[in-house]
């Protein structure tokens, strides 16, 4: 049976008002399982309004109290992960093995968020002049916006809600229309926390709503995490309307395989990070750049069968290494980049576009691709695919490998595998990439350091979590005080902050 989804506000499901619905399906079968309400600009506004009203009272709550409520959030992560990881897989296809991993990468911002009371402490200096004090604390943005992409619906919005509540901002979530299911289901498990009604609240919808989020006057602050057309878009609407804005967009990451690598290593590393997730993840490594040919030969003729091997089936399939993309049209759309690079000249070596799975004809199937011999003219190597397709690059030396990361667009995140010293520091120091791994295939941040790209891959000054996170969803103020002493020094004139004699 399909259902008709909610909005949450101010505490409570709320219906939608609108006739507009969008299709929520499983990828494994192709069904539709559910209908998501798409809010106009209207309700949207209604939501903003909610959280203004609750905003004066939670960021006048202690500190200590709101983690109090992350804490018991926390619990409660661990308690239902199961009902969660399954959740997440019925609309999005991840396998229950990814869907667990992702909710844990969220529950550590969660309980990096735990430690929010130190985490606000400021800057205190006496006597900065006679009798002057000088001290800094941070204080809430106010109504901040999180826009959500469906690759990572519990481990996204987590990077985000909880510690913009935690520093004492109220939050409008809007998630993907394309899995909206579990963010839904986490702001209730918020509340059942102990969060107060309206300062989490979850608006489905699409471009009508997020163009309410980006210019209503009562947004201050706006995080989003998709693609870099969209992300840009975001980053000058939002921040033409005088809203704080981080955009976390698109990738190519690079992973550079130098002669010494090892062989059996890499090969594991290209396999769980090409192909893991079904390659719907920012930091899925799309490029394998192969210092010299016979570095190139091994790799992809010993890479190639573990590629054919890979073990496709729906989310409840424990044998299951990846699962179906999202959407029919999202399947169409990598399979049309894959058409492409044929066109191109780049050899297939694997081809998973006929993959067809008995039971899940309609499903969304696709299995994993392998190119070699791919340049960087081509649209497979300059474009994200955000599916199972891995593209070999070969170049005839280190620099020239430096140079091809250097010269994309992107700047996500970025790898080599070495067993030299000197060749690994050197890439760290040169490399202009945000996020860099040595012999670590995604280099993702742990929750207290933070996560963000560089170049065409983040929009604004500010990446996600850790102490870019706090600093994102706070405002710097400096107070300056003098109390008086009983003596009296007389007019000052000029800007001088040491000895006025």
């Amino acid at each position: 049976m399909v259902v008709k989804l909610n909005h949450f506000i101010d505490g409570k499901p709320v219906a939608g008002k609108g006739a507009r619905y969008g299709d929520v399906f499983n990828p494994a079968t192709g069904e539709v399982s559910s209908h998501v309400p798409l809010a106009s600009a209207e309700e949207v506004a209604g939501a903003i309004a909610v959280a203004q009203r609750t905003l004066p009272d939670w960021a006048a709550t202690p500190a200590a109290q709101r983690a109090q409520v992350l804490f018991a959030f926390r619990a409660l992560i661990r308690s239902h992960m199961d009902e969660l990881a399954e959740l997440l897989s019925i609309e999005h296809g991840k396998t229950l093995a990814d869907a667990k991993g992702s909710i844990t990468r969220g529950l550590e911002v969660v309980e990096f968020a735990c430690g929010i009371p130190h985490l606000l402490k400021g800057g205190y200096s006496e006597g900065v002049a006679r009798n002057v004090d000088s001290y800094a604390v941070r204080q809430p943005v106010g109504v901040c916006a999180g826009i959500t992409p469906f690759n990572f619906p519990a481990m996204v919005p987590m990077w985000m809600f909880p510690v913009a509540v935690a520093c004492g901002n109220t939050f409008l979530l809007k998630p993907s229309e394309k899995d909206p299911s579990l963010p839904l289901r986490l702001a209730e498990l918020m509340q059942e926390a102990g969060l107060p009604d309206g300062v989490l609240n979850v608006v489905n919808g699409d471009k009508e709503a997020v163009d309410e989020l980006l210019t209503n006057p009562g947004v201050d602050a706006v995080s989003f995490v998709g693609s870099t057309p969209i992300g840009e878009y975001i980053y000058r609407t939002g921040t033409a309307h005088g809203k704080r804005v981080q955009a976390l967009c698109g990738a190519k990451n690079h992973l550079v395989v130098m002669p010494d690598a090892d062989v059996e290593q890499t090969i594991d590393a290209l396999v769980g990070s090409a192909y893991g997730s079904a390659g719907e993840r920012c930091m899925a490594v799309s490029v394998a750049v192969t210092v010299g040919d016979e570095v190139g030969d091994e790799l992809v003729e010993r890479l190639a069968p573990r590629v054919e091997a890979l073990k496709l089936g729906p989310y409840n399939d424990p044998e299951a290494e990846m699962g179906p993309l999202v959407t029919r049209e999202h399947l169409d759309k990598v399979r049309g980049y894959v058409d492409t690079g044929v066109k191109e000249g780049a050899k297939l070596v694997v081809d998973g576009r006929d993959v067809v799975l008995q039971g899940y004809e309609n499903g969304f199937f696709i299995g994993g691709c392998l190119f070699d011999h791919v340049t960087p003219e081509m649209r497979i190597y300059k474009e994200e695919i955000f599916g199972p397709v891995l593209s070999v690059v070969r170049v005839k030396d280190y620099e020239s490998a430096v140079q091809l990361v250097n010269d994309h667009e992107y700047g996500n995140g970025a790898a080599v595998f070495t067993r030299d010293g000197d060749t690994a520091r050197n890439f760290a120091n040169r490399v202009r990439i945000g996020m860099v791994g040595v012999n670590v295939p995604i280099p993702v941040p742990v929750a207290y350091h933070s996560f963000g790209g560089w170049k065409r891959s983040l929009f604004g000054a500010h990446s996600i979590h850790g102490t870019e996170g706090v600093h994102f969803y706070t405002r710097l103020k400096t107070i300056t005080g003098r109390w008086p002493s009983g003596i009296r020094e007389g007019a000052v004139f000029n800007f001088h902050s040491g000895s006025e004699t």
